[in-house]
């Protein structure tokens, strides 16, 4: 929503990223805030010849953009932890740091996309770079794990992942913990908050009580207390701001 005028995006056809995504950072008296989705990000201040990395976050957490700056940004698909960053899962985790501190390598990638002015091309350069790299492959449980809990929306029990896998709670945690760097009940919490976020944008005549229900939630003030904890303000004043600022209308799609 801190885009001046378009936040520009191209899926991508590489399985590890979800997309590519480009915008001008607007004059704005309120932060940017950034909501937990389980993904990583890469974003490339093009004005700076800055680039960083971004864990997910686990809660809402502030961004600092500077005004009028242009952004190039990757993302990488849920649960997808690109294996040339020297840095485990954990450490990544509603964290960010300098690219260039985890991938020494990465000056002249950095130097080329932030000098491109044509998004395409930017995008091309980035895929040129991740041919050469590989994801770091997750155990065959926590690959399970992931698929299941973003099959149902986030709206997973523990005892249901130890009944389809056969493994202790213990087993659970630890593996998953190792390969994604939280628990499956955080990433859980997290899917089911994108849910919510997904059905607020559109559909319009949801009310957040049946939203409620068909995310798990036993009763409504629980969903609109992890809502609040996770976007940083409440369903009724997100979807206010969504449709004030046209949000959805400010995605332009290549």
């Amino acid at each position: 929503m801190n885009a001046a005028q378009k936040f520009t995006l191209i899926n991508s056809t590489h399985p590890d990223i979800s997309h590519f995504y480009t915008f001008q950072a607007g004059d704005t008296k309120q932060t940017p805030v950034a909501i937990p989705d389980g993904c990583i990000d890469l974003l490339f201040d093009c004005d700076t010849a800055k680039a960083e990395v971004f864990g997910t976050p686990l809660e809402a957490m502030t961004v600092d953009l500077i005004t009028d700056h242009r952004y190039f940004g990757v993302r990488y698909q849920s649960g997808v932890m690109p294996d040339f960053l020297n840095i485990s899962a954990g450490d990544l985790a509603d964290h960010h740091y300098n690219l260039n501190d985890l991938v020494p390598d990465s000056n002249q990638l950095v130097e080329q996309i932030n000098q491109q002015q044509n998004f395409s091309i930017q995008v091309e350069i980035f895929n040129q770079f991740m041919n050469k790299k590989m994801q770091r492959k997750h155990s065959p449980l926590t690959t399970l794990i992931i698929h299941e809990i973003n099959k149902r929306q986030g709206n997973v029990k523990i005892k249901y992942l130890e009944e389809i896998t056969g493994f202790s709670i213990r087993t659970l945690q630890r593996k998953f913990q190792e390969n994604m760097g939280m628990s499956p009940k955080t990433y859980s919490r997290i899917v089911r908050c994108q849910s919510a976020i997904y059905k607020i944008n559109h559909d319009d005549k949801m009310t957040f009580l049946d939203l409620a229900f068909d995310l798990g939630f036993t009763d409504q003030p629980h969903f609109l207390k992890e809502f609040k904890k996770l976007v940083s303000t409440t369903p009724l004043h997100y979807q206010t701001k969504v449709k004030h600022e046209s949000y959805l209308k400010k995605i332009d799609y290549i």
